[in-house]
C-alpha cells in the first residue's frame, strides 16, 4: 500500500465525502477497503487518527473513474467507512454523495461545462444504477462557489439536481424482494409488519404507530427506538435475500425506517412545520443511529414505495398527490424529515409508470489534500 493517497474533500447535500481518482487507488476492492480505513483512521471511533468525521454521514468516500460504456461519462465505487472498526461496506450507494461526484467531474475535468446547467451522466458500481446530475454551470464556467441552499444546512452550494433511473430491483433483481408489498417480519419475541422495496437501494419500512409512535416525535425520542429498528433490518436483510441466515447483515443496507401520514411537528432546529406543508413523514436510520436528516437513497426508495399499491408508503400518502403532475409530467412529493421539508420529484411516463426520481441538492468542494497513511506493522 501506498505511503499516502491524494484526496479531495467534498460537501454532497448533507453529507461529506473523500473523492479520489481511480488511479489514486488499488485496483481491487479489499486494496481500497484497506487503504480507506488507514486514511480515516476508522479503527477509532472519533476516527481521531484519520481524515475521517466520526458520524455515518461523513465518513463516506468514492473512487472515480472516466467511463467507457456509450451515453455514459464516469463511473463512480461509493464507500461507506467504518467507525470504530476497519470494516468498508461497498454493498449500497449515496444520493447526497452523488451530487458532490458530478461536481468532482466537472471541476477535474471529466466533463466539460456545456451551459448554464451541464449533465453528468454516471454508473454507480455499487450496485449498476445510472445516476444523472445537472450541476450548475453559469456561463459555460467552471463553478466554484453558489448560493443554494437545503434543508439540513444553512450554508450555501452549488446547485445539483440529482435523478436515479431504472431504479427498480438494482440490487435484488425485483422492486418486491419479498414477493409483496406488506410483509409480516419476525424479530426478537416480536413481529412488525413492514414494506421491503429495491429501488435505488434496498429499503424497509415501518409504520410509526405500529411502534406506538407518531412519527412527528423529536429525535431524542425516536432514537430510543433505533435498536428495535436495527433488528428489523436484520430480520428484512434476510427476508429480502441481502443476508442469509446466521450471517452478519450489512449494516448499511436494507435502508429501514419509519413512515406515517402528515401531522404538525418541530424540527431539530425548533422550525414549526404543519400537516398542510408535507405529504409523508419519514425517520430514517443511519447505519447505527437516526439520519440527521434522510439519506437520498431512502429518499428514492421511498418516494417509489408510494406508487406501489398496498404498501406502507402508498397508505400513508394522500394518493391526490401521486395523481398531480405538473408541466413534466412530475410528481412532487414532499418528505417531513428531521431538518424540514424535502422534496423527490418522481417523472411519469405517458402510461403513468415511474420513469425516474430526483432530488434537489448543493455541493461544494472544501478541500484537496495529501493524505499521509499511518504505518501498519
Amino acid at each position: 500500500m501506498e505511503s499516502h493517497l491524494h484526496g479531495q474533500w467534498y460537501r454532497g447535500g448533507t453529507s461529506k465525502c473523500w473523492l479520489f481518482a481511480n488511479d489514486e487507488m488499488p485496483a481491487d476492492r479489499a486494496g481500497i477497503a484497506q487503504a480507506l480505513s488507514a486514511a480515516f483512521g476508522s479503527g477509532d471511533d472519533r476516527q481521531l487518527n484519520g481524515v475521517g468525521g466520526a458520524s455515518s454521514t461523513t465518513s463516506k468516500a468514492a473512487v472515480i473513474s472516466p467511463s467507457a460504456i456509450p451515453g455514459i461519462d464516469i463511473s463512480y465505487l461509493f464507500a461507506q467507512v467504518g467507525i470504530g472498526q476497519s470494516a468498508v461496506e461497498f454493498t449500497s450507494n449515496c444520493g447526497n454523495c452523488a451530487s458532490a461526484v458530478a461536481l468532482y467531474a466537472i471541476q477535474n475535468g471529466l466533463v466539460r461545462p456545456c451551459g448554464e446547467v451541464t449533465r453528468v451522466r454516471m454508473v454507480n458500481e455499487n450496485t449498476r444504477s445510472v445516476v444523472v446530475a445537472d450541476v450548475a454551470t453559469p456561463g459555460k464556467r467552471i463553478p466554484s462557489n453558489g448560493s443554494e441552499t437545503i434543508p439540513g444546512s444553512s450554508m450555501p452550494g452549488i446547485p445539483v439536481s440529482v435523478f436515479f433511473e431504472s431504479v427498480d430491483g438494482a440490487s435484488t433483481g425485483e422492486l418486491l424482494p419479498t414477493g409483496e408489498a406488506l410483509t409480516r417480519l419476525s424479530f426478537g419475541e416480536s413481529s412488525v409488519s413492514v414494506s421491503c422495496i429495491d429501488a435505488g437501494a434496498p429499503a424497509c419500512f415501518v409504520n410509526a404507530a405500529e411502534l406506538g409512535l407518531s412519527g412527528a416525535e423529536m429525535t431524542a425520542e425516536i432514537r430510543l427506538r433505533v435498536k428495535e429498528l436495527i433488528a428489523i433490518r436484520a430480520a428484512a436483510s434476510r427476508s429480502m435475500g441481502l443476508s442469509a441466515e446466521g450471517e452478519e447483515p450489512s449494516p448499511a443496507i436494507p435502508k429501514v425506517g419509519l413512515v406515517a401520514p402528515p401531522s404538525d411537528y418541530t424540527t431539530n432546529s425548533g422550525e414549526k412545520i404543519s400537516a398542510e406543508e408535507y405529504d409523508i413523514s419519514a425517520r430514517m436510520v443511519s447505519m447505527f443511529d437516526l439520519h440527521p436528516a434522510i439519506g437520498i437513497t431512502s429518499a428514492i426508495a421511498l418516494a417509489r414505495a408510494a406508487f406501489v399499491a398496498r404498501s406502507l408508503v402508498n397508505d400513508a400518502i394522500d394518493k391526490r398527490i401521486l395523481q398531480t403532475t405538473d408541466a413534466a409530467n412530475e410528481v412532487a412529493i414532499r418528505i417531513g424529515t428531521p431538518v424540514g421539508v424535502i422534496v423527490c420529484r418522481v417523472q411519469l411516463t405517458e402510461s403513468g409508470k415511474v420513469a425516474r426520481l430526483g432530488v434537489r441538492r448543493v455541493a461544494r468542494r472544501i478541500a484537496h489534500a495529501d493524505i499521509d497513511l499511518p504505518l501498519v506493522s
